[in-house]
């Protein structure tokens, strides 16, 4: 299965958050890359994010933020 590049946009963006607080959130201004602007939206559609603009991480993207993080830590270790 390869991974598509609207996946990785997404992974992307769940990178942006701080998982260490759930008062942390973050704003994609409309001015940002269209990438990144149409992975918020898709994140939010999916319920990951509470604002088709980034706003806070819910439960499940909380969850998916951290093993998407835990991923790439064990990708890129040596």
């Amino acid at each position: 299965m390869t991974i598509k590049i609207d996946l990785v946009d997404e992974i992307n963006v769940l990178k942006m958050f701080d998982v260490s607080s759930s008062q942390l959130g973050i704003k994609v201004h409309h001015d940002a890359e269209s990438n990144v602007v149409e992975a918020t939206e898709r994140l939010y559609n999916k319920g990951l994010i509470s604002q088709k603009d980034g706003g806070y991480l819910t439960g499940l993207g909380r969850d998916a933020a951290v093993h998407a993080k835990d991923l790439l830590t064990i990708l890129t270790t040596a």
